[in-house]
């Protein structure tokens, strides 16, 4: 199985050469599934959903698609007070959550961006408990042999010595939930580096995998994106940076399956 990973996009702020070269990589590759996991947009801006919207039409399907805090309006308050992802919905698809099933694959994305928060970074994420056990209540429905994945924005639990942090409310718990449902991958964007980490719950299989950036907001990594690969033994996730002329792996993480 061979799963493409991409996030923060930030259209408005793209790197064109990035994007237009990560869209012919993706068109000449045989994949299972293209993930997305939020930030398309730079400032939440209706003219750069249009370029978000339009790049997702140039992609292989089937597609899944999950917001990150940068898709609600910016500059636009009473859209991000009172429906933060509207504008998300009406160019991209469903905001809340997201699935995709398939022979030997269940996916379910969730949106962990808000667009107020009671702190003072609304940046960060959250994860309730609802959105939880909805997606636990899908897993559950879906066949024991399959690859299970969650995606969302930011990562549940902190990247240590990363570029940002997620800090998200209930991420640790969350993380604990899904490792003991026995989800085999939870992948996120956000901190625009590419990861892998075992979560330290259940019986060690759960990790985090996160992929970097195609935009111009590079925090000391290249522009990039991931491949993931699964076989009966492991799972491969192979960071892809760009040089300026084209993606080169920089780095494969082996992850063991259970």
């Amino acid at each position: 199985m061979r799963i493409a990973h991409l996030s923060d996009i930030h259209f408005g702020g793209e790197n064109p050469q990035a994007v237009a070269a990560a869209t012919a990589w993706l068109a000449a590759e045989p994949l299972d599934l293209v993930v997305v996991s939020g930030d398309l947009t730079r400032f939440g801006e209706k003219a750069e959903f249009v370029s978000a919207a339009a790049w997702l039409k140039d992609l292989p399907e089937p597609r899944l698609v999950t917001p990150g805090n940068h898709d609600a309006p910016y500059l636009a308050w009473y859209d991000r007070l009172f429906t933060p992802f509207a504008r998300y919905e009406r160019a991209i698809g469903r905001a809340r959550f997201q699935t995709h099933l398939a022979s030997g694959l269940a996916v379910y994305g969730i949106n962990t961006a808000r667009g107020v928060q009671p702190r003072a970074n609304w940046s960060k994420g959250q994860i309730s408990q609802n959105q939880v056990a909805e997606a636990l209540t899908w897993f559950a429905r879906a066949p024991a042999d399959s690859l299970r994945i969650v995606v969302c924005h930011h990562p549940l639990t902190e990247m240590i010595g990363g570029p940002m942090t997620g800090k998200v409310w209930r991420g640790e718990v969350a993380a604990q939930a899904f490792a003991e449902a026995r989800v085999d991958l939870v992948l996120s964007g956000h901190i625009h580096a590419p990861f892998t980490w075992p979560y330290g719950y259940g019986d060690g299989h759960t990790y985090a995998a996160g992929a970097g950036t195609l935009s111009v907001r590079e925090r000391g990594v290249p522009p990039g994106f991931n491949l993931i690969e699964t076989d009966a033994a492991e799972m491969h996730v192979k960071a892809l940076a760009w040089t300026g002329s084209k993606f080169e792996p920089t780095r494969t993480w082996s992850l063991a399956r259970r």
